[in-house]
């Protein structure tokens, strides 16, 4: 789950920006997502490489597999 590091929810992010690249046509290689908190105005970026099979999370924004302290 992506949420905002300063408010610790994802309730209030939105996606300003998405991309998904395929570069076969077919495949999905990258997915990019930009995200904003609508609560107190911080952005980030989450995206997720199928090549190396990686993901990376820059800004105020943390990607995170435990419930939020606030949702």
């Amino acid at each position: 789950m992506i949420t905002c590091s300063n408010c610790e929810t994802a309730q209030f992010l939105q996606i300003t920006q998405s991309r998904v690249y395929f570069e076969d046509g077919e495949m999905i290689n990258e997915i990019s997502e930009t995200y904003e908190c609508t609560l107190c105005g911080a952005t980030g970026q989450y995206v997720y490489d199928e090549d190396r099979d990686t993901e990376t999370v820059t800004g105020d924004v943390e990607l995170t597999t435990e419930r939020p302290e606030y949702a």
